[in-house]
C-alpha cells in the first residue's frame, strides 16, 4: 500500500464501530479496488499522479462504469487530497455512507397496484 493508502485504511478501520465495514484491496470481478465497503456497495479509491495520464485515465473510467453498472458507487481520491485534506476525504466518504443507505434497503417504485 502507498504512504496514502495506510493513513485513510488506518481511519477507514475506524468505521467498523458505526457499521460500515471496510475491507482493503478487494477483488471485484476481474477489478481490485483499493477500499470497500461491500453492505452499501460504495468503493473508494485512491490515484497518483499517473491516473491523470491519458490512458490511465480512459482505463479509470471504463472501470468505473463496470462497477457502476455492478451497482457500485466509486469516490476517487488524488493521494494529495489525502495528504493535504484528509478530514474532507473522511467526511466525504461518511456523507456517502450515512445519506446512501445498503442497496437492498434503498426505498424504490411500488409494483402496480400496490400504494
Amino acid at each position: 500500500m502507498t504512504r496514502q493508502e495506510v493513513k485513510l485504511w488506518t481511519l477507514l478501520r475506524g468505521f467498523r464501530k458505526s457499521g460500515f465495514h471496510f475491507r482493503r484491496q478487494v477483488p471485484i470481478e476481474r477489478f481490485v479496488v483499493d477500499f470497500a465497503c461491500l453492505k452499501h456497495k460504495l468503493i473508494v479509491e485512491l490515484d497518483g499522479g499517473q491516473h491523470g495520464l491519458e490512458g490511465h485515465a480512459r482505463r479509470d473510467s471504463m472501470r468505473d462504469r463496470n462497477l457502476a453498472g455492478m451497482g457500485f458507487r466509486i469516490l476517487r481520491f488524488w493521494n494529495i487530497d489525502v495528504d493535504r485534506n484528509l478530514p474532507g476525504v473522511v467526511e466525504t466518504i461518511l456523507d456517502n455512507l450515512r445519506f446512501s443507505p445498503p442497496p437492498a434497503l434503498r426505498a424504490g417504485p411500488l409494483p402496480c397496484g400496490e400504494g
